[in-house]
């Protein structure tokens, strides 16, 4: 893999069904004004048309298929597949915004102290969609703070100082993982532009995953466990 000393990226997209929306995915990767040195494409046992998609890029991405285990280990694969010095994660139905990388690590040059940067994502739904469909679903107006995956770009060194996703959590491991980047003292930012757009579709991990919503909660429970048994700092 091509490096620039100190700001090689590497971009993980994971994949599973959605072979319809991968390649808006990858091309958005593909046409950074700032370009990534390596892009993996993890497909998590997809029975689509993803694997051709993908390989329609030939060597410009790198693909991997493993069965189906989720987004959390989907995710995992890829990271230790990536040898950049910034990591960055992509969901395979949502894309970015031409300056994303651009931008983030034009702030990281500015405060070399940042381990990792978020921005703004706005969500859609998808147009291809029938009016029925379309009306189930709900994007919410204008960009959010995006504290998620496909805004995320954080230094390698920084992610494994925090760890893996956990593998156990159908949703939720996103949240997760942001915890204990905050509990390990990742110092982070939040870029004040859109740099990611959120498909909204009817096979969302999170739609094709709902019995498992209870997640959240063994989510939550762990985060406050890890804060319970954590030294205070007044020694009590």
């Amino acid at each position: 893999m091509a490096t620039e000393q100190n700001n090689s990226v590497s971009v993980v997209i994971t994949a599973y069904q959605c072979a319809r929306y991968l390649g808006q995915a990858i091309e958005s990767v593909l046409v950074q004004s700032r370009p990534a040195q390596q892009v993996i494409v993890i497909d998590d046992g997809s029975t689509d048309d993803c694997a051709t998609v993908v390989h329609a890029y030939g060597p410009q991405v790198q693909y991997m298929y493993q069965d189906n285990q989720g987004i959390g280990p989907a995710r995992n694969t890829g990271l230790r597949l990536a040898a950049g010095h910034w990591l960055a994660l992509l969901d395979g139905d949502d894309y970015w915004t031409p300056n994303k990388l651009a931008d983030q690590l034009a702030a990281a040059a500015a405060d070399p102290q940042l381990e990792a940067l978020f921005g703004h994502i706005q969500s859609f739904v998808s147009p291809e969609l029938d009016p029925a469909e379309q009306a189930r679903l709900r994007a919410v107006p204008g960009p959010m703070p995006g504290y998620c995956a496909s805004t995320l770009l954080i230094r390698r060194g920084a992610f494994w100082r925090v760890g893996a996703f956990a593998e156990q959590y159908g949703v939720g491991e996103f949240v997760e993982w942001y915890g204990r980047a905050m509990e390990a003292g990742v110092r982070a930012q939040l870029l004040p532009g859109t740099l990611a757009w959120r498909r909204q579709h009817a096979n969302n991990t999170t739609r094709r995953n709902s019995s498992k919503r209870p997640d959240y909660a063994h989510v939550l429970k762990a985060m406050l466990d890890r804060r319970r048994a954590a030294p205070r700092a007044d020694g009590a």
